[in-house]
């Protein structure tokens, strides 16, 4: 097998033939934060997420990719490490849903996905106190083989935020009423910036 591309990495899991539905899930990229991901049934996954930096072991965003689908199969996630009493999933929101095929295809982009979401408190306990909570929910493919991204809402990224202020600064109707300088940077050494919007 040769070495993946410039930026990505080796698979934890390759599929042992092409029987093999096993998903493959990655989340080493910019917001990702999937820790681990158990397959407890042929098409159920248990699925753990990383704490968000610089907190107590707070758990809520979500945002991974999944290969190997495969179409018309029936998906159950349970992400089981999550930390709030209580979540918009139990009053109709739905995971957002962005497949590689489709956006090739038709253009689509991000859409809300999935069916039959749970979100409730497990019997999983914390260190400090309480338990943790678990949202499910199940998710059918439209295509085999696909790169599906599922997020807790829409991914705004780090670069997402670059790439804008750095056209902003050269549009030639606006760069004029901006001037941007850093502020600070953050402990991932990241520039935290300020923006100054004005007639100057």
């Amino acid at each position: 097998m040769g070495e993946p591309p410039e930026g990505e990495f080796q698979p934890f899991y390759t599929p042992t033939s092409k029987d093999d539905y096993s998903l493959i899930f990655e989340s080493r990229f910019e917001s990702g934060n999937l820790r681990r991901a158990i397959q407890v049934y042929e098409f159920e996954y248990d699925l753990i997420l990383k704490p968000d930096y610089n907190t107590r072991g707070y758990t809520q965003w979500y945002y991974f990719r999944i290969g190997n689908t495969r179409a018309g199969k029936t998906y159950r996630f349970n992400i089981i490490n999550l930390m709030k009493p209580d979540s918009l999933y139990n009053h109709g929101m739905r995971p957002v849903v962005y497949s590689e095929i489709e956006s090739k295809r038709s253009g689509k982009g991000w859409f809300r996905g999935g069916s039959d979401i749970c979100y409730y408190q497990n019997s999983m306990k914390r260190k400090n106190a309480g338990y943790y909570y678990t949202l499910t929910f199940s998710m059918q493919f439209d295509h085999d083989n696909d790169t599906v991204y599922l997020a807790h809402c829409y991914p705004y990224t780090y670069t997402d935020l670059i790439r804008y202020l750095n056209h902003l600064e050269v549009d030639p109707k606006r760069k004029n009423r901006l001037r941007r300088r850093t502020l600070t940077q953050t402990i991932a050494g990241n520039n935290c910036e300020m923006i100054i919007i004005t007639t100057f």
